[in-house]
């Protein structure tokens, strides 16, 4: 009895021990990015060169690590992936601004740390520069913009801040445009619009032409809708007197044939 009183005693030691120890096995491997365990967000600038080094801390075997960028894989050479793995993001531009690299253990891909750039750029602006509209049609001109951070934007004329007339101008602004509606151009609208855009780093600005020409002279529908109909009706009647005439002479032409064949 005690022999087997020990036996018991052994196997539930042991089961106890795979219990306490096979989690923390399969738990125990920590991932850092740049020395950073948590989630975190990298502040860069254009033109920029951005090395990131992820680690696994812990670890008790050699552990396969993976890159992402967004959704997608990033490939990685075979010398660098077991236990480090590093992506260098050179030559940053406007839009990595918001991109997201994460690194994740091959084996548990829920074991993982992601960094956010925040790239920092001075307003970048675009749009049609020249646009011709006719007199009392609606126009719009849209300056696009980026900008981190965001910058604020306005539209000039005559080097001062545009005057909004009720129902004729309209300013519409998102985080990525500053557009103007003019409703029924008028020749006075005719000139160059000046879209100003100022954020912490830098001011620019950018200007739209804007060319108003005479509206088109309006062509006479209706006279000329009469008109056709006019000549319509000649051309029936025209053609109905002179069915008369051939059928006549049709007629004539008919008879001596008769005789003969009589």
């Amino acid at each position: 009895m005690a022999w087997k009183s020990s036996g018991l005693m052994q196997t539930c030691r042991f089961l106890l021990l795979v219990i306490l120890f096979l989690p923390r096995e399969m738990t125990s491997s920590v991932l850092t990015v740049n020395g950073k365990t948590e989630n975190y967000i990298l502040n860069t600038h254009l033109g920029f060169q951005e090395s990131l080094r992820c680690a696994v801390q812990n670890h008790t075997r050699e552990e396969e690590l993976l890159w992402y960028r967004e959704e997608g894989t990033v490939d990685l050479k075979s010398g660098n992936k077991i236990n480090s793995s590093s992506v260098c993001v050179s030559s940053i531009s406007e839009n990595d601004n918001g991109v997201t690299f994460t690194c994740k253990l091959q084996r548990d891909q829920l074991v993982s740390v992601s960094v956010v750039l925040n790239v920092t750029f001075p307003p970048l602006l675009s749009g049609d520069e020249f646009q011709t509209a006719e007199e009392g049609s609606d126009v719009k001109l849209v300056c696009n913009v980026k900008s981190n951070p965001q910058a604020q934007m306005l539209w000039y004329r005559n080097n001062s801040i545009l005057n909004l007339e009720k129902n004729h101008h309209e300013v519409q602004q998102t985080s990525e445009s500053l557009q103007l509606s003019i409703t029924k151009v008028k020749k006075s609208d005719n000139g160059t619009y000046r879209c100003f855009a100022n954020s912490p780093l830098k001011t620019e600005t950018k200007d739209f032409h804007l060319f108003v020409t005479d509206r088109a002279a309006a062509i006479p529908i209706e006279p000329i809708i009469a008109a056709s109909v006019v000549v319509f009706l000649t051309l029936c009647f025209g053609l109905i007197a002179r069915r008369k005439r051939i059928m006549k002479l049709c007629v004539k032409g008919e008879d001596p044939q008769r005789e003969t064949a009589l």
